[in-house]
């Protein structure tokens, strides 16, 4: 999948998911704000409430987008049959679509009220979606292929020498400069930070990238360089810097990420049981949709 077609796919999912979300928050504003007591007698009711017409097929369509979105993910990941469908980053990225809107709807569903057992399955899926995010964020600070494998330092080392090749060989960038491109992304020993030092770290450090990105391009426009060449270069040496922090930051993150799993698998796996028991009693019961 190339850059356009990737901002194509992840802009159509942004923008099923806010279109949707808004949709249903304005539709159904007047009857979500109305209280509890009222609601029967709110015109909106036979489609809104858990069991009316729209309620009821939020929470089908959201579950069902949830157990699919786990589904897939998992089956591209650990079938060998497939780990040459697609990269595994888009299904990752379709499998976050899913597991992110289905939930939505879950919660349109319930008409924001909820309560017994079911309230247990609500706050896993919270702590599933809200852990999600976190392990995106944790995910994404470990260097991989294009395939989803993680890479190690003497990899890493081989495509920060790329970058450096690519600065001397292919722009008119200055020694002067690129000596302090290279100080900046100079590979640190991997440290094992606890989360507030890796913080601490990360978010000084985007100030650093930043600052130096912007001395770059006051050195190039001063030895006349093109724009369109000076924007190569700033997000080359970005990669640079970035790759190095990475290292830097390898082990702690993939420390994070196997303590991660410890709490987002226990929720999933919670949500889903409490999920199916109330979609069974809810079909003893005769709620049955449209069917």
């Amino acid at each position: 999948m190339n850059k356009k077609l990737h901002a194509i796919y992840i802009g159509l999912f942004i923008f099923v998911g806010v279109t949707s979300t808004l949709l249903l928050a304005i539709d159904g504003y007047q009857y979500y704000t109305t209280p509890l007591v009222n609601r029967f007698f709110n015109p909106q009711d036979s489609l809104l409430n858990p069991s009316g017409l729209i309620g009821h097929g939020l929470g089908i369509v959201g579950s069902l987008m949830m157990i699919v979105g786990v589904a897939i993910y998992m089956i591209r990941k650990r079938v060998r049959a497939f780990l040459h469908w697609g990269y595994l980053k888009n299904w990752l990225e379709l499998h976050i679509f899913l597991c992110t809107l289905g939930p939505i709807f879950v919660l349109f569903h319930t008409a924001f009220k909820f309560g017994g057992i079911v309230a247990v399955s609500f706050w896993s899926m919270t702590a599933v979606v809200l852990s999600g995010v976190i392990g995106r964020f944790i995910y994404v600070q470990i260097p991989r292929t294009i395939q989803g494998q993680m890479i190690g330092i003497e990899e890493l080392n081989g495509i920060n020498q790329q970058l450096s090749k690519r600065l001397r060989e292919e722009f008119s960038v200055n020694e002067n400069l690129i000596s302090k491109i290279e100080e900046a992304s100079r590979f640190a020993k991997p440290q094992k930070e606890n989360l507030r030092n890796s913080i601490s770290f990360m978010l000084k450090d985007s100030i650093r990238i930043r600052r130096i990105l912007k001395n770059i391009k006051k050195e190039s426009k001063a030895a006349s360089v093109p724009s369109k060449e000076i924007r190569e270069i700033q997000n080359t040496a970005k990669s640079k810097m970035i790759l190095a922090r990475r290292v830097r930051l390898l082990s702690t993150m993939q420390r994070f990420f196997r303590h991660w799993h410890i709490v987002h698998l226990p929720f999933a796996i919670l949500m889903f049981f409490i999920m199916f028991i109330h979609i069974a009693v809810a079909i003893v019961f005769g709620y049955r949709w449209i069917f």
